[in-house]
């Protein structure tokens, strides 16, 4: 239990805190996708009721049948939590008026225009706004610019006449959630949290103390998301440098991973980000718009950041545009060349495409001319343009019948070896290939 816990705890509903520490509080997660299902199958582990709420009936039945669609998130372990009845999942936000805790876990994307749009959060808040109670404690995770819990779910919330700190409680503390990442989890990554009173911190903590090993308590929601804004925006900078100095190489003729690995054998003062096709995800695409969306309401312009966001936006055109060099100079023209995309998830071994780079490539290869299909172990289907793309099987001759493959996901699963052979011409986004011999100059790597 944190300090701050131990001083605050007296102040926050009684009732509250036996359920909490009983396990007998009523626990809701609305949003079951890639932040939600997993806090609410550990909370569930935990032995705590959960239910978890949605939209998509398709979601809500999957989970109620124990049929996990997130990668990081077992079926087996979703069944047992489901069997054992401790979780269930509904669409009917009724259920909100006999929760003791609700957790936000919904999207909150980037309009085409590059702005916040807030609509899935304030429905979400919303809709706990007409079932809130007395004693209830709500937590927003989805990220979001700073200011956001406080200046527009807590207004919603206390058009109920209850008052934050006294009747009810409200915090952020942000998803710090990484797919496919087999050495960090909810348990072992520090939870930030911020209440927007310290009673709410204090309450916050103890839910979350029960599947975080480490508490890390701030001042503020307001320092909390600005927190999750900058650790994404940190990791968006320093790839856009990378992926700079990769157009910068490929200019002078040399390899950007070659220079990557050397940079990296210093011992200190160096911290090592891989070149690649753009950056995906929930996150790292989008953070970096949240924050400068709120600078302007200082009149403050980030230009570091924003630059940082339009280099690694601008990388699937780049090997758009390398594929159809590599292509010319093995006399073939990009119009009515065959192109083979291996993966299309945004990072290996996992089945996630939100903002993907493979979808702009894709794109921008189509319309250069290019005939495009695509392989991913992890990915059945992908939505282009309003068309969908079906996975091909991946064999010698699928490799061999396309005028180039590009590997844009350096998935484990493949044998990169045969994927060499079998190809006629191999862009490599990936240093996927970069252990094996170029002797025809038939690999054209970062």
């Amino acid at each position: 239990m944190s300090i701050a816990l131990a001083k605050n705890e007296l102040k926050v509903k009684p009732d509250l805190i036996a359920k909490l520490k009983t396990k007998s509080a009523q626990i809701g997660i609305i949003g079951l996708g890639y932040v939600g299902l997993p806090l609410a199958v550990a909370l569930a582990a935990e032995d705590f009721p959960i239910t978890g709420v949605d939209l998509s009936k398709q979601k809500v039945e999957q989970v109620n049948s124990g049929d996990s669609y997130i990668s990081d998130v077992a079926s087996a372990r979703l069944a047992d939590a489901v069997e054992n009845k401790r979780l269930s999942a509904t669409t009917d936000l009724g259920r909100l008026a006999d929760l003791d805790v609700v957790v936000i876990c919904v999207p909150t994307p980037i309009s085409r225009s590059k702005t916040p749009d807030l609509s899935y959060v304030v429905r979400a808040a919303e809709d706990v706004a007409r079932h809130i109670h007395n004693g209830q404690l709500i937590v927003l995770e989805s990220t979001t610019y700073p200011g956001t819990t406080e200046e527009v779910v807590l207004p919603l919330l206390e058009r109920s006449g209850l008052k934050v700190g006294q009747d009810f409680y409200l915090a952020f503390s942000p998803e710090r959630v990484d797919p496919g990442n087999k050495n960090f989890s909810l348990r072992n990554t520090p939870k930030v949290i911020g209440g927007v009173t310290p009673q709410c911190t204090a309450v916050a903590s103890l839910l979350y103390g029960f599947v975080a090993d480490e508490i890390i308590e701030v001042s503020s929601p307001q320092v909390a998301e600005t927190t999750k804004l900058f650790e994404n925006v940190f990791r968006n900078v320093n790839i856009a440098l990378v992926n700079e100095l990769t157009i910068l190489c490929r200019k002078m003729g040399i390899s950007a991973y070659e220079v990557v690995e050397a940079a990296s054998t210093k011992p200190f003062g160096f911290m090592r980000f891989n070149p690649g096709p753009g950056v995906g995800g929930h996150c790292i695409p989008v953070d970096p718009y949240y924050l400068a969306a709120k600078a302007k309401e200082f009149d403050f312009h980030s230009k570091f950041i924003e630059s940082a966001g339009e280099v690694n936006e601008n990388m699937p055109y780049f090997v758009a545009d390398l594929v159809a060099e590599a292509l010319n100079q093995h006399g073939k023209a990009t119009k009515g060349s065959k192109v083979l995309i291996l993966g299309v998830a945004y990072k290996k071994d996992i089945n996630d495409v939100r903002e993907t780079p493979a979808v702009r490539v894709i794109k921008s290869l189509k319309e250069k001319g290019a005939t495009v299909i695509y392989n991913d172990p992890y990915v059945e289907t992908i939505n282009v343009n309003e068309t969908l793309m079906v996975s091909k099987p991946l064999s010698g001759k699928l490799l061999n019948s396309a005028d180039c493959t590009v590997i844009l996901t350096n998935h484990s699963s493949y044998d990169y070896r045969e994927i060499v052979r079998e190809s006629r011409l191999v862009v490599d986004t990936r240093a996927a290939t970069k252990d094996i011999k170029n002797n025809r100059a038939k690999i054209v790597r970062f």
